[in-house]
């Protein structure tokens, strides 16, 4: 075989391999709303995005005292997606358009925000009352600019109708909130191609998940200690692992010695490649149109949440 073929046949056989871990990185405590603690892997400052996703938070494992639970009042976004899982706890929302909700544990809301609205997330006030424990997470999708300035838009699925599936061992259980697997499709539909995960994985269970080699994918985990990538890279609670773009297959793996299930989200989607301007809930793609986002906010034309 000539040098060249050599050299292809050894990219196809990366190409279509696992992937390897490219990093590793810890979560920071922060404050969020009203003042809750939420865990964020990123943004930090070591790296601001990981296209199309701009921020992962989340918030607890907590138990609240009656009267202790905070949430997040009025507030503005445009030009990018929030996406909120709740594991524990009761949460309301309503917003400027008009649209009220509720999520409970399980239940997924992927809010389009597009060219704007005022939204609000605050426990539901018997949680408020009684307090309880609270779990969940909320991951900040960005749009291509060609959607930037969309109509919002809600999909919130509730719990009983999120695909699950499990694996023919019985180790593997996994929740499809974006994308696909072990034959299981997502009732979600994204503006861009995205995988979105959450995996149980027993003792001596693994997850092979088929990703495009072309998406940015990373793993965050929520409980437990598992081995990441072709290499086997340990991982524990409340780090995330990021995925070089060296294959098309994830593999995580809980030890067979392992003594808890390992609890992990799996999160990857098409690079954007555009520009990328943000001023906290404000995320465009020039910072013309951030100063426009300010303006638009302050003026009101966002509109205002109806009591």
């Amino acid at each position: 075989m000539s040098m060249v073929g050599e050299a292809l046949s050894d990219l196809e056989t990366r190409a279509g391999g696992r992937r390897t871990v490219s990093g590793v990185v810890g979560s920071v405590e922060t404050l969020e709303g009203e003042g809750f603690l939420v865990r964020r892997p990123f943004p930090q400052a070591s790296f601001s995005e990981f296209d199309p996703f701009l921020l992962l938070d989340e918030m607890g494992p907590m138990e609240l005292a009656p009267g202790e639970a905070k949430g997040a009042p009025d507030h503005p976004h445009r030009g990018f997606e929030t996406v909120t899982y709740l594991l524990a706890g009761d949460m309301e929302h309503k917003d400027s358009r008009g649209h009220a909700g509720r999520l409970r544990p399980g239940d997924v809301q992927w809010m389009t925000a597009g060219a704007g609205v005022i939204h609000s997330e605050i426990p539901a006030g018997e949680f408020a009352r009684t307090g309880g424990r609270m779990h969940g997470f909320q991951l900040w999708v960005n749009l291509p600019q060609r959607d930037k300035m969309m109509n919002p838009r809600y999909q919130e699925i509730p719990n009983a109708q999120i695909p699950k599936a499990t694996s023919a061992d019985g180790l593997v259980t996994v929740s499809v909130i974006a994308g696909e697997a072990i034959g299981k499709k997502a009732v979600i539909e994204t503006r861009t191609p995205i995988i979105y995960l959450h995996y149980r994985i027993k003792p001596g269970g693994t997850a092979r998940q088929e990703v495009p080699s072309t998406y940015n994918a990373f793993a965050y985990v929520v409980d437990g200690v598992g081995l990441f990538g072709a290499e086997g890279e340990r991982v524990e609670d409340g780090q995330m692992v990021m995925f070089a773009q060296d294959g098309d297959e994830v593999r995580i793996e809980n030890p067979a010695d392992a003594k808890a299930t390992l609890d992990v989200l799996l999160i990857a989607g098409m690079p954007l490649s555009e520009p990328v301007a943000r001023y906290g809930p404000f995320v465009m793609n020039t910072h013309t149109e951030i100063r426009q986002a300010i303006e638009d906010y302050r003026l009101g034309r966002m509109g205002t949440i109806n009591s």
